[in-house]
């Protein structure tokens, strides 16, 4: 009796999270799956086939803004490694106490309004009439106004802004949970920083390097916002084309199929990713 009575608590509290996953994400998937599979050959008539993949490698434009949106996240990604590690090792291992939380904190005001906001911030430093121009000129380094919008520098800098915390959270957590101890043991026996570094705090927070970068990668790939405004309607971002062939063109057919292109490539650049760090996605999450 005790045991039924555990089994159907266990099912109960594992009913909303199925029917999450089955209503809005699996269903909606293959409902779209369909759809990109989809040739129109009339006016409300369709057949099976792959025409609309076909499509996106006959078409030299598809393909490369697919390519530079998939090099662009995986920069961004890099950039954001590169930003966030140090803050992230200062705040969990060179802060401690009230200082730790205030740091930590700061990191997150930004995140309390939404990313459109955030956006609009960089766009009124950027612009020719912004901040950064004025101050330039104010102080004699230019003649006149210079716009900085509308580049790819101005998507990147978006795209890290917008996505650091996503690695700092995790990289606090992992370097959190590492000893001083074996940090100071690495000192005794004469390490220099850069070999602890190496052998001791990078191999330790390996699973927080890997969760941040799928994250970042995956909220860079699939951005809208910040490709968009700040590199203009020209900026040539695969999300931009997809919401092009399905609220402008009326394309849903197309559109389904770049949606699955792109998930198809994070789901392989996680992959390759997670080989070449020699992690699996159970142990990352399982550490972070």
């Amino acid at each position: 009796m005790t045991s039924d009575t555990s089994r159907l608590g266990f099912y109960l509290l594992l009913a909303p999270i199925l029917l999450w996953l089955v209503v809005l994400i699996i269903l909606p998937h293959i409902g779209l799956f369909v759809v990109s599979i989809s040739e129109k050959i009339g006016p409300r008539e369709y057949e099976t086939g792959f025409g609309n993949y076909a499509a996106f490698f006959t078409e030299p434009l598809y393909w490369r803004t697919f390519a530079r949106t998939a090099i662009m996240s995986i920069v961004a990604t890099a950039l954001t490694l590169i930003l966030g590690f140090p803050i992230a090792y200062y705040i969990a291992k060179l802060t401690r106490g009230r200082t730790k939380t205030t740091l930590f904190l700061m990191c997150m005001i930004p995140f309390w309004v939404s990313e459109l906001v955030r956006t609009f911030g960089w766009m009124i430093l950027l612009r020719e009439t912004g901040v950064i121009s004025n101050a330039l000129q104010y102080l004699g380094v230019v003649d006149g106004p210079v716009e900085m919008l509308y580049n790819d520098a101005a998507i990147m800098v978006g795209l890290v802004y917008t996505s650091i915390l996503f690695m700092v959270v995790p990289l606090v957590t992992t370097l959190d949970s590492l000893d001083d101890s074996l940090i100071e043991a690495g000192y005794d026996l004469g390490g220099s920083s850069t070999s602890i570094m190496r052998e001791i705090v990078i191999p330790h927070a390996m699973p927080g390097i890997v969760s941040g970068c799928i994250v970042v990668f995956m909220l860079s790939l699939g951005n809208y916002l910040t490709p968009i405004l700040l590199g203009g309607k020209d900026s040539l971002w695969f999300t931009g084309m997809i919401y092009t062939q399905f609220i402008t063109r009326f394309n849903w057919e197309l559109g389904s199929a770049f949606g699955f292109l792109l998930l198809a490539l994070s789901s392989l650049v996680v992959f390759v990713g997670l080989k070449l760090s020699r992690q699996s996605l159970t142990e990352t999450m399982g550490r972070t």
